[in-house]
């Protein structure tokens, strides 16, 4: 039998308002002590809470629902790892929903999910907001989170775009480049209109004529940056340098420019944006800019959970900062990069791995 909130209690010498407020992360204090001590205690006994009683009680399934946008992105895995970390230490469960940026699946999923009697919704990478309407009607919260495609909106936690490309920029002006170009992203997203504004600002703050002949568009894929490649390289004073406003794109001009027989980043150095997988073995291995996508998955489940628990508001949007990565593409000295910038949420633990093979 499952030990009792109020055997806990006893158990612990504390009341059980006092026990449940440390639990539950309650906004009344408990003092630190004791609050270490009655969760040790708790996981000690084994102690899991009633939570079909406490739904019945506060009329609430403690749980949240996950409209997720593109399953196949390389950040939606982590962003996903990030929420369900923090919903599981608050004892919420989750329902996941790939709707592959169908608006017909959006719809029906969030209708699914409030028929279910779910507490509120988290999109992740939302393509558009119109399914929160529904979710106004039925009075459930809702965080959006990572990039927003087409504006940016109350109830989110997005990437700072620009100041990542601010980041990148000013990296590349301080290794002493005056001419660099910028591959975007397709004018009318958000990501790539707040990249722009990064780029021009730097430009401005150092004294640095802006040049439009030097913006080209891409598509995000690799192949889109050999167009924007053969044109740069075609000018009389061609670029020293190039931001391109993601990673794919920046390794589609690392190849065109070694297609032409040219050195990255003897000839051209390049920054990136994204810091995907890809940056840390590519030839060379790519300076990038950083988004921190766990951070932010744990902060919208917490900011969905502040709203339950704590009826804290959610308005304005919350803007994540990405760092720089220095690798080799951009010809400055590598900074050494720690360990834990390595660590994968997408694989088991390393003692897991360690304990499936027998080895502890």
């Amino acid at each position: 039998m499952p030990i009792t909130l109020h055997e806990l209690a006893k158990a612990a010498g504390c009341s059980v308002t006092t026990v449940s407020r440390a639990l539950t992360n309650s906004d009344h204090r408990v003092n630190q002590v004791t609050k270490e001590r009655i969760l040790a205690l708790a996981n000690q006994l084994g102690y899991r809470p009633n939570m079909t009683a406490r739904g019945l009680k506060m009329d609430r399934t403690f749980t949240i629902g996950l409209v997720v946008y593109n399953i196949a992105s390389p950040f939606t895995p982590i962003l996903i790892r990030g929420i369900q970390e923090y919903l599981r230490q608050h004892n919420y469960f989750s329902i996941i929903i790939s709707t592959d940026w169908d608006p017909e699946l959006e719809s029906e999923a969030v209708h699914q999910l409030i028929s279910r009697s779910i507490d509120g919704i988290i999109f992740v990478e939302p393509w558009r907001d119109e399914s929160n309407k529904t979710l106004d009607l039925a009075d459930k919260p809702y965080v959006f989170v990572y990039r927003l495609f087409n504006g940016s909106y109350a109830n989110s936690v997005v990437l700072d775009d620009h100041y990542g490309a601010r980041l990148a920029v000013e990296h590349l002006v301080k290794l002493g480049h005056r001419r660099i170009a910028l591959i975007n992203g397709p004018h009318d997203w958000n990501s790539s209109i707040e990249r722009l504004a990064g780029y021009q600002d730097v430009l401005a703050q150092y004294g640095i004529p802006f040049d439009p002949s030097l913006i080209e568009e891409g598509t995000w894929e690799v192949q889109s940056s050999y167009p924007a490649i053969k044109k740069y390289l075609a000018m009389q004073a061609r670029p020293t340098a190039i931001f391109a406003a993601n990673d794919l794109m920046a390794l589609g001009a690392i190849y065109a420019i070694q297609d032409a027989g040219l050195n990255v980043p003897k000839d051209i150095a390049i920054v990136g944006y994204d810091d995907r997988d890809l940056a840390s073995f590519s030839k060379p291995t790519m300076t990038t800019v950083c988004p921190p996508s766990f951070e932010m998955g744990k902060l919208a489940a917490q900011l969905i959970v502040d709203r339950l628990e704590n009826q804290k508001e959610i308005q304005d949007p919350v803007r994540i900062q990405g760092t720089l990565i220095v690798r080799e593409s951009c010809g400055a000295k590598q900074i050494s990069i720690p360990p834990e910038h390595y660590i994968s949420h997408t694989n088991p633990p390393e003692p897991l791995i360690r304990r499936w093979r027998g080895k502890i």
